[in-house]
């Protein structure tokens, strides 16, 4: 017999009244739980990386991460991890569920951060949502790449919500400072 809100409370050597007792205090520990994460919720952010179109920015793509997870949860750190490869996730059905897990943690994110200078339609596709959804967007791009920025990013940078910044590498940890400081909660 298990209990219908907590299956794994059931203990069958307590009785009637202990049992009733310890539920409620789960119960009460859960809904503190709760009350307390509410209150101290933290920044949801989403960053964006080339997977499909090329892993060669990795290295920059990690120490992006490692600065975004100073002012929040970041939804999408999987994007920087090394043993992802170009692949990107494997699976049955898979395309599907990363197309509706990427939006679903779009919608609840706060701000989205692109690294955008390795060319990627899957990243230009979650711009593009991000947008309509009216999020908060900062790209970044490296001129030192040799590479040119597509005009359908640099011209979405309106000055607010979408922006787009030139970085070179060792200056996108003070980049990303300036542009979240003020924001506790965008």
């Amino acid at each position: 017999m298990t209990h219908t809100l907590c299956p794994w409370l059931w203990r069958p050597k307590l009785n009637a009244s202990a049992q009733a007792l310890t539920v409620v205090h789960y119960q009460f520990v859960i809904i503190l739980g709760v009350v307390f994460s509410q209150n101290k919720k933290a920044m949801h952010i989403y960053f964006c990386g080339s997977i499909r179109g090329g892993r060669q920015d990795v290295g920059i793509y990690q120490k992006i991460v490692r600065k975004l997870q100073t002012y929040g949860e970041v939804l999408t750190e999987h994007v920087s991890h090394s043993d992802l490869s170009e692949r990107g996730e494997d699976g049955v059905q898979v395309e599907k569920f990363i197309h509706d897990r990427d939006v679903e943690w779009l919608q609840m994110c706060d701000v989205v951060i692109a690294e955008v200078t390795q060319p990627s339609l899957g990243v230009g596709y979650e711009l593009g949502r991000a947008r309509d959804m009216h999020k908060k967007i900062l790209c970044l791009f490296r001129p030192s790449s040799g590479k040119s920025l597509s005009a359908m990013i640099r011209g979405a940078d309106d000055g607010s919500l979408f922006q787009v910044r030139d970085y070179k590498e060792d200056e996108v940890e003070g980049l990303l400072d300036e542009y979240f400081k003020g924001h506790s909660k965008v």
